[in-house]
């Protein structure tokens, strides 16, 4: 990344998977979207680019989490009105909402997914896990059930992978990892990942010899920091999935917290589980061609009660980060039809956010800055308007704010539509 110049726009939890997955889901969520989305035909990877310092990207946390800066993009009530661009400190987020308000967080907890190892033959490796499944759930036909030498593999602890090697590793073949701790065997592939067959319980196995997977722009490994830092306050250990940290909440702590409550601002959680596709490139032209990457996602009935209750009220509902954002929005176009209530959901989500989408759901936003070309520039793009998101990034540059996951912070107002 270069020297500023302007932004141009224009131009899962237990070694077994969830058996209750709504399989529908599972695909095309994309094509769902057609229904809530204007008809578009080309959108160009080239209109989501810009520049940005190197100096601005955050590749450690500050000291403290509430610390950090927030842009406030609020939109005038006025329909044809500019939006207005208010810097702010992260600490006055509760000055912005309103007593009644529901702020809505990820539980997930970030797995140490990443590995190094070698193959049998001394090649080295670096293994990412994805996600951990059941072999049921796995296509029977692209496995081998057995090593380049013919023993027969243990199938009770599987995990999807992407595997780093100068030569890709071939099915069968045996895989020492952290220093012969660990034992796998590669059994398959689905797409660009490698099913892998580890010999031992791998959620434990990772908390002992796995490292943390911070971003790759961070250009350093994890160290003692990340292991707090990259992981939320509220975080649920049990949903130990995620291989990406939900960014917008890591600015979170007890002080702003305690704020919020004192001040009657209600708080709820749904479960996203980060895949890798988080840091994927769109490699497309076209943005609507991009296949989006599938995430395991919940939103419990706590939950959506409250939002129905809290809408009844005529207040506002802050999703707090993008992965929040596509769980209430997937689960809003698959229960809150014909009239019905908002109501509990879990499966895989694949939807694909960009503008001309309508919300269902959120009337905030609250959320880091985003890479050049990204899907998650699309969302914010969709939700607050592509200009003034253009307009955002180049105050934010300007102003010597911080970029992406240890960066500072933007509080969205949905664009009103004309």
């Amino acid at each position: 990344m270069t020297d500023s110049q302007p932004v141009n726009l224009d131009t899962t939890c237990t070694d077994t998977a969830d058996k209750n997955l709504d399989k529908s889901s599972v695909k095309n969520t994309n094509k769902m979207l057609d229904k809530n989305a204007e008809t578009l035909e080309y959108l160009s990877v080239d209109d989501y680019d810009y520049e940005l310092p190197d100096s601005l990207i955050a590749r450690y946390p500050l000291a403290q989490r509430s610390a950090s800066k927030l842009l406030y993009l609020a939109t005038n009530q006025q329909k044809d009105s500019d939006s207005q661009i208010i810097d702010k400190q992260f600490s006055e987020l509760p000055d912005l909402l309103n007593a009644g308000d529901l702020i809505v967080f990820n539980d997930t907890k970030v797995m140490k997914a990443r590995l190094f190892g070698q193959k049998d033959t001394g090649g080295k490796i670096e293994v990412l896990i994805e996600r951990l499944v059941n072999i049921s759930d796995l296509d029977s036909t692209v496995l081998k059930l057995e090593t380049t030498d013919g023993k027969s593999i243990d199938q009770e602890h599987i995990a999807l992978c992407h595997v780093k090697a100068s030569k890709a590793p071939k099915l069968g073949q045996r895989l020492e990892i952290a220093d012969g701790h660990m034992q796998a065997v590669v059994i398959g592939r689905q797409e660009n990942l490698f099913i892998l067959a580890f010999e031992a319980l791998i959620l434990p196995d990772l908390e002992r010899y796995g490292e943390l997977p911070i971003p790759p722009y961070f250009e350093r490994h994890a160290d003692a920091t990340d292991n707090t830092r990259y992981q939320t306050v509220f975080h649920d250990p049990a949903k130990l999935a995620s291989v990406a940290a939900p960014t917008a909440s890591l600015h979170f702590d007890k002080f702003v917290l305690d704020k919020l409550a004192a001040k009657g601002i209600h708080t709820a959680f749904v479960t996203l589980h980060v895949g890798a596709g988080t840091f994927a490139p769109v490699k497309t032209d076209n943005l609507l061609n991009h296949t989006m990457h599938s995430e395991y996602a919940h939103l419990p009935q706590i939950t959506a009660d409250l939002i129905n209750q809290t809408h009844a009220n005529g207040k506002q509902v802050i999703a707090i980060g993008t992965t929040v954002t596509r769980v209430l929005e997937t689960a809003y176009q698959k229960t809150a039809v014909n009239g019905q209530a908002l109501s509990s959901w879990a499966g895989d989500t694949d939807i694909f956010i960009y503008p001309g989408f309508r919300f269902g759901v959120i009337d905030k936003l609250l959320t880091n800055f985003h890479l050049p070309k990204s899907t998650l520039l699309m969302l914010v793009s969709a939700f607050a308007g592509k200009a003034p998101i253009e307009q955002a990034y180049q105050h934010a540059i300007n102003n010597y704010y911080r970029f992406f996951s240890y960066g500072d912070t933007m509080l969205l107002d949905k664009k009103i539509k004309a």
